[in-house]
C-alpha cells in the first residue's frame, strides 16, 4: 500500500461524486503534474461513468498538449455547464485556480496536493508533501484502491512524476517513486515517448529567451544565490511565449557553489518569482512568504507589484538574512 492513511476515506470521496457531476481544476500557467493529475483523475472518473471534465486558467502548454488523449480540457470561457462539483489537482491554495473560476467554484469538494504550504482548503484533502508529486499521489491512491489505469492516464501521471522530480534528479525522489512508474508502466507509460515530448521538442524561440536569461544571471550572497531576470519585452522580442520560461530558473540552480536560485519575470509593474534549492534545509517557500508566496521546500513562487530595481534590491536583502540565519539553524 501506498498511501493507506488516505485509502478510505479517497473511496468515501469517489462514492460522493457518483450521483454528481466533477469539474477538475488545475492552477495557473498549468505544468507536467497540474495537466497529468487532471487527466488521469478525470479519465478515472469517465470510466466510473461519472460526468467529468477538465478547466484551466491558462491554455495547456504546447509540449504537453500530446498527452491529452482526448480528455476533455476548456478554458473557463470554453465551459459554462452548471451544477458541476469541483476537485483541485495541485493547487496549494485556492487562489491557484485564478479569480474567475474561484468566484464560479468557491467550495472545493477534492483537493489533491503535494505542496508543504497547502492549508487543507477542500472538503476532502488528500495533501502530502512528502511526495515528489500530486500524480504520484493520485497513482499510488489508483493502485491502492484498484481504480482504472488506462494507458492514456498512465502516461500522464509518469509525466506528472518525471516533470516534478527533474527527470528524477530532485530530492524527492524516493524508492516509492520508483515502484510507481514501474507499475505506471506495466500499465502503458511510455518512458521514452515521454521524454521525446518533453525535452526533444524545444522551439528556438524558447532557446532565444534561454540565451537572454543565461545572459541577465547574476551571482550575489557571495555566490550562494543566482537571480537571473526576464524584463519587459523580452518575450516579444524572443518570439517566446510565458510558458517557455519554465524550467529557466533550473540552470541558476544548476551552477556549482549555488543553494538558491531565483527566476524573476517583470509584467508591467508587476513581478513574478520563482525559487528553487538544492537542499530543503533551505525552506524556499518560506522565502516566498515574503512576498505572498508559497510551495514546496525546494520550489516555490510568488507574484508581487512593484519594480524590478527596487525589488531586486530588497529580494537580495532578504537572501542574505536568510544565510545568515541558516549559519546558526536550520530553517524549519
Amino acid at each position: 500500500m501506498f498511501y493507506p492513511q488516505f485509502n478510505q476515506e479517497f473511496r468515501q470521496m469517489l462514492a460522493t461524486m457518483e450521483d454528481k457531476k466533477v469539474v477538475v481544476l488545475g492552477h495557473l500557467r498549468p505544468d507536467g503534474d497540474c495537466v497529468g493529475s487532471q487527466i488521469a483523475f478525470c479519465r478515472c472518473l469517465l470510466a466510473m461513468e461519472i460526468e467529468a471534465v477538465c478547466i484551466n486558467p491558462d491554455p495547456i502548454p504546447r509540449i504537453l498538449r500530446s498527452f491529452l488523449g482526448g480528455t476533455p480540457f476548456y478554458l473557463p470561457h470554453e465551459f459554462s455547464g452548471e451544477g458541476f462539483s469541483a476537485a483541485n489537482m495541485d493547487c496549494a491554495d485556492k487562489t491557484r485556480i485564478g479569480q474567475g473560476l474561484q468566484a464560479r467554484y468557491p467550495e472545493i469538494l477534492a483537493n489533491i496536493d503535494h505542496h508543504i504550504s497547502n492549508p487543507a482548503y477542500g472538503r476532502y484533502n488528500f495533501i502530502d508533501a512528502g511526495s515528489s508529486a500530486t500524480a504520484e499521489i493520485l497513482a499510488g491512491l489508483f493502485l491502492d484502491c484498484g481504480l482504472p489505469i488506462d494507458e492514456i492516464a498512465a502516461q500522464a501521471l509518469y509525466v506528472g512524476i518525471v516533470t516534478d522530480t527533474g527527470q528524477f534528479r530532485f530530492p524527492s525522489t524516493t524508492r516509492q517513486v520508483f515502484e510507481i512508474c514501474r507499475l505506471l508502466i506495466e500499465r502503458g507509460a511510455d518512458p521514452a515517448a515521454a521524454a521525446m515530448e518533453l525535452y526533444e521538442r524545444e522551439s528556438l524561440s524558447k532557446l532565444r529567451l534561454l540565451e537572454r536569461f543565461l545572459a541577465s544571471l547574476q551571482l550575489v550572497c557571495g555566490g550562494r544565490a543566482c537571480i537571473g531576470v526576464i524584463k519587459n519585452g523580452v518575450y516579444q522580442e524572443t518570439g517566446a511565449d510565458k510558458e517557455d520560461s519554465e524550467g529557466l530558473v533550473d540552470y541558476a540552480r544548476s551552477i556549482d557553489g549555488v543553494e538558491i536560485a531565483v527566476l524573476l519575470e517583470e509584467r508591467d509593474g508587476a513581478i513574478k518569482g520563482s525559487f528553487r534549492s538544492k537542499d530543503p534545509v533551505h525552506r524556499v517557500d518560506q522565502l516566498a512568504r515574503n512576498f505572498n508566496g508559497g510551495g514546496h521546500a525546494c520550489a516555490a513562487g510568488f507574484n508581487c507589484r512593484g519594480h524590478l530595481e527596487e525589488f531586486y534590491s530588497n529580494l537580495v536583502e532578504v537572501l542574505q538574512e536568510h544565510f545568515r540565519q541558516a549559519q546558526t539553524s536550520p530553517i524549519i
